[in-house]
């Protein structure tokens, strides 16, 4: 059985303890388990299933990981995405790779999705703000739920895909709704609506 770490622990002692699972991430120092729906899987097995394709027909050396961790630039943090897309061409450079399946740099990490859960502002505010300063490319939030704020996902809330790109350094936001053609900067002919995901389970 694993035991918990004290509240606060560093980065280093994090990877050191992290079981061999999906269920936990480091918030600047603090320990949070996960626990995703069956609906939130769905989802997320759904499109990545769409992404392999993808990257497969462009023949991309793009693979997803199981359990691999992003490391945040300057933070005691340690991100578990629901989706996590890396460049195995530039995995050589990543310092943590080998031991720990943790990566830090913007190049090693074309794109990451994160369903939404009740814990919204982590992905809204804490992941964006992280993501956007590590320099990721691309960043899916899939709010099927519309759970995030009136001010992330337009009032009357509706379940939303917001996905934002990189531009000069700053995240630059499309959102898409309904039976909107989603458009990916990464993946630029990926034919696909939030209507499509959403239903991933029906």
């Amino acid at each position: 059985m694993t035991q918990a770490l004290p509240k606060l622990v560093e980065f280093e002692e994090f990877l050191a303890w992290k079981p061999e699972s999906r269920s936990y991430e480091l918030y600047e120092g603090l320990v949070v388990e996960m626990q995703p729906t069956g609906k939130h899987e769905e989802i997320a097995g759904f499109l990545a299933t769409e992404f392999v394709l993808e990257y497969r027909r462009l023949n991309l050396p793009y693979f997803i990981p199981k359990t691999a961790l992003i490391k945040p630039t300057g933070k005691q943090s340690a991100y578990s995405p629901d989706i996590l897309i890396l460049n195995r061409s530039v995995l050589s450079q990543e310092e943590l790779w080998s031991k720990y399946s943790t990566v830090q740099l913007a190049e090693s990490i074309p794109l990451v999705v994160e369903v939404v859960s009740t814990n919204w502002r982590d992905d809204y505010l804490t992941k964006l703000r992280d993501y956007e300063e590590t320099g990721i490319q691309e960043y899916w939030i899939i709010d099927y739920l519309a759970l995030g704020g009136r001010r992330y996902i337009g009032n009357p809330k509706q379940p939303t895909v917001s996905i934002y790109q990189l531009v000069d350094g700053e995240y630059q936001v499309s959102q898409f709704k309904n039976s909107d053609r989603i458009f990916s900067s990464i993946f630029p002919k990926l034919s696909l609506t939030p209507q499509q995901i959403f239903s991933a389970s029906d």
